[in-house]
């Protein structure tokens, strides 16, 4: 078959300069993000490297759209059913988001008699939830919701049923943890199964992690111990306000991460007695397009002040959360 000949398929890429094609290539597949279910491409003098998930690419690397060669004997969900499904994945879990239960039954069926690397296909059964933000799931392939996650160099075991975690998530917790230093005390206030804590504790970081979920502690411990930094990792089970107020965690944190959207900002005292005299607070909200900022500016500055100079250093979009709802990140120093 020539080139010409082949079947192709628009797929998320990203486009690089031919000379930087194989330090790109490299760099991405150390982050388990190439698409071994297309041939990388070059056309026009520039190289296309398929990504299995564009949100956790990079900002330095132009993510686009082409039409790529899909790899000869694979065969995709969508060459057997003749519609593209909507999935995602988590190691060799493939998660669905289909609101059709004919659809959903289908679509597993393709994914598990296709040439993805599944074990189990899984269909969102509700929304997050409750305290701990998990969801139900529907498992219509395979057995179990446990898989492994790679990202940015780290390895996270998952219970998806059990704990709360986003793969689309892994550029900005990446870009939180470029910026941690071996000098920084970490305290993740809602550190789950522990995707900030464990990179920045690769870092040299002393790291402590919180959360109230049972579950997501022992992955967090069990995360800990894979990635070879058990001894800089410090993990409590319950509501970070109590741990605090019985731990002595006070004055002693040069970095706080306060991924609560909704509500961080019932959690601001905390975070201030945590702050020692320089530290950077990364507090993530969900807020109307209008004004994704203002609101959890003057909520931090209300907590802070006047013990604190408060300074705004980053206002960032992470992502579209809903119509006209934005789920945003401000990194905000307070020095005392």
């Amino acid at each position: 078959m020539s080139d010409d000949d082949r079947r192709t398929e628009p797929t998320p890429c990203v486009r690089v300069p031919r000379e930087d094609g194989e330090a790109t290539r490299a760099a991405l597949a150390e982050r388990d993000l190439v698409d071994g279910d297309h041939e990388i491409t070059v056309a026009d003098g520039w190289l296309f490297v398929p990504v299995t998930d564009p949100t956790a690419v990079p900002d330095e690397y132009d993510v686009v759209t082409h039409e790529m060669p899909v790899r000869e004997g694979q065969t995709l969900p969508a060459d057997i059913l003749g519609w593209a499904p909507t999935y995602e994945r988590l190691g060799e879990v493939v998660i669905l988001d289909e609101d059709d239960p004919e659809r959903a039954r289908a679509a597993a069926e393709a994914v598990m008699d296709s040439s993805l690397p599944a074990a189990t296909v899984i269909n969102r059964a509700s929304k997050v939830k409750g305290e701990t933000r998990v969801r139900d799931w529907d498992v219509l392939a395979g057995d179990g919701t446990e898989a492994v996650h790679r990202e940015y160099g780290c390895e996270f075991l998952v219970d998806i049923a059990e704990v709360y975690f986003s793969p689309r998530l892994a550029t900005e917790r990446h870009r939180v943890v470029e910026q941690v230093t071996a000098d920084d005390h970490l305290f993740d206030m809602f550190a789950g199964v522990g995707p900030f804590v464990i990179p920045a504790a690769k870092r040299g970081a002393t790291c402590v992690g919180v959360d109230l979920n049972p579950a997501a502690i022992d992955y967090l411990r069990e995360n800990a111990r894979r990635n070879g930094v058990a001894e800089c990792v410090t993990t409590h089970e319950g509501d970070v306000r109590k741990v605090v107020d019985h731990e002595g965690y006070d004055g002693r944190a040069s970095r706080v991460v306060m991924n609560l959207p909704h509500s961080a900002d019932d959690f601001l005292d905390t975070a201030v007695r945590l702050a020692g005299d320089d530290c950077v607070l990364h507090y993530y909200d969900i807020q109307h397009e209008d004004d994704p900022f203002g609101p959890g500016e003057r909520v931090i500055r209300d907590a802070a002040t006047p013990t604190y100079d408060v300074t705004v250093e980053t206002r960032r979009e992470v992502r579209s959360y809903a119509p006209h709802e934005l789920n945003v990140c401000l990194d905000v120093r307070l020095s005392r």
